[in-house]
């Protein structure tokens, strides 16, 4: 059975965003993965925080539970 269309265009666009990384670096395909650990932890950290501003504001009851 084929794959859909739309699944080989996100494999070639994850494909390019990898060779844009990679360029990115020099080439360097360690200071690639570094750069992208790092950025990793950079985002994981601004979820937590953006997590923690929700817990804040829901207790506070700005925000309403979602009822359907």
């Amino acid at each position: 059975m084929p794959s859909p269309q739309p699944e080989s265009d996100d494999e070639d666009g994850l494909e390019a965003s990898v060779d844009q990384a990679i360029a990115a670096c020099g080439g360097d395909m360690r200071a690639t993965i570094r750069a992208l650990i790092v950025a990793n932890e950079f985002l994981e950290h601004e979820v937590g925080e953006l997590m923690k501003a929700v817990a804040r504001a829901h207790a506070r009851g700005r925000f309403q539970t979602y009822s359907g």
